[in-house]
Formats: structure tokens, sequence, C-alpha cells
């Protein structure tokens, strides 16, 4: 049976604006028939896979998710350049010949990416917004995926091999794009996965769900009047602001919910152990110290988790987001939330006779019990 490591984190956010709706507001949850603060598990995970301790932990394995590796490549083609100092916007000389045809270099940058998935194309738009026919050419790229795609390490270089192949002179067939499939050990693929509606060859099931945050309490979404003042106004002609606006924002102690399928993604790695082991290392210091990006100019939000539930089971998994269908209010509402969890995990325990509590660690900053590197070493133990 699969071993699962599942994270029960708690983290306490002041007043911000983490993750926001088409409106400019904080995303919301109904639960228990109270709102609820909502961050979104795909803001989750952007913020932990971009951030430096997911990537510094991780350097040569994490993949670059785009729908512009064809526009990449011809760049590459037509520049003479390494498609990885492209990529990573270095500065750098050619190092193989030039692809002078243009019409050539697109073609050939078609071909590639084509294999990860759809591209726009040069199609002309069939219809206008109100439903009537347009000659109107479509301002996308013809060399962008319809779609993102999410390449790997390996696939990059193997793609920069065809490059330079291509600037030799050589032509390149189907089955040396369709190579490009090889395995590759993508940590970031491996742990959120990968899904192409376009090529399902390419997809890989994700070793880690990641639930929504939500606030433990009911939580209100409130207004930040706010001016700012011109530095050139001398008050001789106006003594109004020279901007005001208004910004929404919300405050509160968010549960989230992360469980990873350790044989699934040793799997993914091609069972490289050493490898997943450095990858569950790494997700759990940044899900539990790196925060959502959004608004931080404005609020400086940044928290660390202040607690951690983890435990490690074969048995089927479970989130404790039910201790939290009824909102909690009172003084105490960190401590309040941690008897919660707990409480709920022991009664699960005893309903479904399950042993979690026999197979977990913890750690409490509020308290001063329990450490992040006493959780890792707990998790990563055989």
């Amino acid at each position: 049976m699969s071993e699962f490591i599942q994270i029960h984190m708690l983290a306490s956010y002041p007043p911000s604006n983490l993750n926001r709706d088409d409106l400019g507001r904080p995303k919301t949850a109904t639960v228990g028939g109270t709102q609820r603060i909502r961050v979104s598990s795909q803001s989750l995970k952007r913020s932990w896979r971009t951030s430096e301790a997911f990537s510094d932990a991780l350097k040569g394995t994490i993949g670059i998710r785009t729908r512009d590796m064809g526009v990449k490549i011809k760049k590459a083609l037509v520049e003479g350049r390494l498609l990885s100092d492209i990529l990573e916007g270095n500065e750098s000389a050619p190092s193989r010949e030039i692809v002078k045809d243009e019409k050539k270099a697109s073609e050939w940058a078609m071909k590639i990416s084509s294999h990860f998935g759809k591209i726009e194309g040069g199609k002309e738009k069939d219809t206008d917004k109100k439903g009537e026919k347009s000659d109107e050419k479509s301002t996308k790229n013809p060399l962008s995926h319809k779609q993102m795609v999410h390449y790997s390490p390996e696939e990059i270089a193997g793609i920069d091999e065809l490059i330079g192949r291509i600037a030799d002179g050589e032509k390149i067939s189907d089955d040396d794009c369709i190579r490009l499939r090889s395995d590759h050990k993508a940590v970031d693929i491996a742990l959120f996965g990968r899904m192409l509606a376009d090529n399902a060859t390419y997809n890989t099931d994700a070793a880690v769900q990641v639930s929504h945050a939500i606030t433990v309490h009911d939580t209100p979404v409130e207004d930040d009047y706010f001016t700012a003042v011109d530095d050139l106004n001398q008050l001789d002609d106006t003594a109004g602001a020279g901007h005001i606006g208004e910004a929404e924002f919300g405050a509160g102690l968010f549960y989230t919910y992360i469980c990873i399928n350790r044989d699934l993604l040793i799997e993914n790695l091609q069972n490289d152990t050493e490898l997943a082991n450095q990858s569950i290392k790494a997700l759990i210091r940044a899900s539990s110290m790196v925060s959502p990006s959004g608004k931080q100019n404005s609020f400086a939000s940044r928290s660390y988790a202040s607690y951690l539930l983890v435990e490690k089971s074969t048995e089927q998994p479970r989130s404790l987001a039910a201790a939290f269908f009824k909102p909690i209010s009172g003084k105490d509402i960190y401590g309040d939330a941690v008897k919660n969890l707990e409480g709920l995990r022991d009664r699960m325990d005893n309903a479904y006779g399950t042993s979690f509590k026999q197979s977990s660690r913890s750690m409490n900053v509020i308290d001063g019990t329990g450490s992040i590197t006493d959780i890792i070493s707990f998790v990563l133990e055989s």
C-alpha cells in the first residue's frame, strides 16, 4: 500500500489580500454558513514552487511552465544562442550557427513545440465578440501554445540538442521530437503533476494534493480608504490629496491541508528515493515558511506557520477541515483551533479504528514545542 504524508497547518495572517478575485477582493468561501477568507491551492502551490526556499534546495531539477516555448526556440535558432540562456534571461554570445531564414526557423520551432500540445498557429478568428464574421487576425503569437506547458529540465536539454542539430544543417524527424518524451526527474512536475489535454502522453499524476486555505473563524472582508499626498503640493492652490483609493483586505488564522503520496512521488522521479526525500523536505519548508505574494508591498503579510501536525501512514488519508465547520469564536482562537484539530483526529481514530495519532508529530510555535527539524526528521525516517 502507498504511504501517505499528511500535513495539517495553521498560519496566522495580519491584514492582507493574498489571493484576489476578479474584483480585486480577497477570495472567500462559505463554510458552515459563515464567510471565510480563502487562498486558492493554485496560489499556494505557485508561491512555494517559485520560492527561493524551494528552488535553491532543488536546483537543476525544476522545470519551466510557459506557453511560449516555441517563441523561445525560434529565438535560439535565429540568434544562435543556447535555449537555456534565453529561458533564464542570460545575455550570451552566439555559440552555434545562426539560422538566417526566419520562416524556416518558425517552421522548426512549430514542429518541435507542437509535440507538446496544440499551438496557436496563424489562423484567422472565425467571429468577433458579437458572433459576426471577422477578418481580424489573432493577436496571439502563432508559435505559442494554446495552453500552458510544463517543461522538465531534461526536455529543455533535449530541445536544445535538436536546435544544435538544426543549426548544423541536419533535418530532424518526428521520431526525434517524440524522443523528447524520455523519462525525466522534474521535481515540480512530480509533485504537482502535469496535464496536457492536447497530448496525454506527457501527463503526470500529481503526488501532492493541496487544499484551499480557509480561515477557521467567520471573517469579514474590510475596506481600507487611503490617500496619497503629492510631494510638490505646497498648499498654495489646494490642500487636497493627490490620489484617493480604496483597497479590501482581511485577516485571520488559516487552515491548510497537504497530502503527499510518497510512493507515487518516488515513481514519478524514476525511483530516485534520495531526490524524493529532498523534494519532501523542500516542500515542507516552503509550505510552512513562504507566503503568497499578493499585495505584499501594501501589507507586508509574510507569515510562518504557527502549528504543524504531520502524520504518515498507509491508512487512507483524510482532511481535518471538519474541525472548523463550526467557526471558532472567543478570545483564544489559536488555542481552540489546535484543540479542535487534535480532538477531531482522536475522534476519527476512535470511530474508524485508525492510528494516525501513533504515527504523528506536531510543532506548536506559540507553546514552544517541536521544531521544523523534528518534523522533517520524522517524515524522512524509515
